[in-house]
C-alpha cells in the first residue's frame, strides 16, 4: 500500500471514530453487559446470527438514510418490502416464474412504489409523512389481496441459496456489505450524494442554485424502495417463506437506526456508518435481550427510550450548534 492510500485509510478510518464516538462508546458497552450476563453472547455463532439478523435491516435503513438526509421520511419501507417479498414468492409458487425474472420483477415494483412516493411528494407538494402513510396502507393491502392473507412457502433451490453460506460466508451478510458498499460510494463519490446532503440542509437553496431537488426527491424514495426489495430478497431467502405481514415496523426500526447513528431528522446532516452502529446497537440489544428471555415488549420499550434518548441528544446537539 503506497503512503497516500495509507494516509487516506487511516484518515477515513479517523472520521468515522471522530463522528461516531458517542454511539460508538454505547455499543460497546452493549458488548460488554451482554459478554458478562450471558456466556453464549460472544460465541462465534451467535456473532454471525446477529449479522444475518440485522442484514435486512441494515439494507432498509441504507435507504432510509437517503431519505432522512434528503430533509424526507419513508413510513412505507416495512409494507415495500412485504409487497415486493409476496410479489416475488407468488410469481415463483403459483406462477412458476424462473425465481431471476421474479426477483427482477420484484426489484422494479419496490424502486416504483418509491417513485410513486417522490412523485405524489414533488408534484402536489404533500407531506413525506401523509404519503408515505398512506402508500403503506395500500402496499399492505395489494399483498394481502394478491395472497389472499396466506403465506407462502417452498421457493426453487436456487433462490433458497441466497440465504444460506458461500465458502462458509452467509450471502445474506454479503449482500449487505454490496449493498452498503454501493450506497457510500453514491453519497460520498458522486454529485449525486452531494445533492442530497444539500437539498436537506436548504430545499429553497438547493433549488436556486440549479439543483433538480424534485428528481433528487423522486431519487431517494426510489432508492428506498430498490434497498426494502433487496431486502425482501433476503427475508424470502432466508425464511423459504413470504408472509403477508412480513415487514411489519421495519419503517420504524429503520428510522431508529438512522436517528440513533446521529443522522438529523431535519436533513442535510449525517452518515452511512452512523447508520450502521445504529443497526448494530439495535440488532445486539435484540439479541442480547433474547439471550437473556427478556420478553419482547419489554425490548419495545427499551428500543423505544433507546430512539427518543437519540432523538434529544439531536436536538441539543443542533441547539447547541446555532449558538
Amino acid at each position: 500500500m503506497s503512503k497516500d492510500k495509507k494516509i487516506k485509510s487511516e484518515s477515513a478510518l479517523f472520521s468515522i471514530f471522530k463522528h461516531n464516538w458517542g454511539i460508538l462508546a454505547a455499543l460497546a458497552v452493549l458488548f460488554v453487559f451482554f459478554s458478562i450476563t450471558s456466556p453464549t453472547f460472544l460465541q462465534a455463532n451467535n456473532l454471525s446470527n446477529i449479522l444475518q439478523q440485522i442484514s435486512m435491516l441494515c439494507v432498509c435503513s441504507v435507504g432510509m438514510t437517503y431519505v432522512i438526509l434528503a430533509g424526507g421520511i419513508d413510513l412505507s419501507v416495512g409494507a415495500t418490502l412485504g409487497m415486493t417479498g409476496g410479489v416475488m414468492a407468488y410469481l415463483m409458487t403459483a406462477a412458476e416464474l424462473p425465481f431471476g425474472l421474479a426477483i427482477l420483477i420484484g426489484v422494479v415494483m419496490g424502486i416504483a412504489a418509491g417513485v410513486i412516493n417522490g412523485l405524489l411528494i414533488t408534484c402536489f407538494d404533500l407531506p413525506p409523512f401523509i404519503v408515505t402513510l398512506a402508500s403503506s396502507q395500500v402496499v399492505r393491502g395489494i399483498i394481502f389481496i394478491l395472497t389472499g392473507g396466506q403465506s407462502i412457502y417452498n421457493f426453487p433451490k436456487g433462490f433458497r441459496v441466497l440465504g444460506k453460506s458461500v465458502f462458509e460466508i452467509p450471502v445474506p451478510i454479503i449482500i449487505m456489505i454490496l449493498v452498503i458498499v454501493v450506497s457510500c460510494f453514491i453519497l460520498y463519490k458522486t454529485k449525486c450524494g452531494r445533492y442530497i446532503y444539500a437539498i436537506g440542509g436548504n430545499m429553497q437553496a438547493s433549488y436556486l442554485s440549479g439543483i433538480n431537488t424534485k428528481l433528487m426527491t423522486i431519487f431517494v424514495y426510489a432508492f428506498a424502495g430498490l434497498t426494502a426489495s433487496i431486502a425482501a430478497i433476503i427475508m424470502d431467502a432466508r425464511l423459504n417463506a413470504a408472509a403477508p405481514t412480513a415487514g411489519e415496523n421495519y419503517e420504524l426500526n429503520a428510522i431508529a437506526a438512522v436517528v440513533i447513528g446521529g443522522t438529523s431528522m431535519a436533513g442535510g446532516e449525517g452518515k452511512i456508518s452512523g447508520t450502521i452502529i445504529g443497526v448494530l446497537i439495535i440488532g445486539v440489544i435484540n439479541n442480547g435481550m433474547n439471550l437473556l428471555n427478556v420478553s419482547q415488549g419489554m425490548q419495545k420499550v427499551v428500543l423505544g427510550c433507546v430512539m427518543v434518548i437519540a432523538v434529544i441528544m439531536d436536538m441539543l446537539r443542533r441547539r447547541s450548534e446555532k449558538k
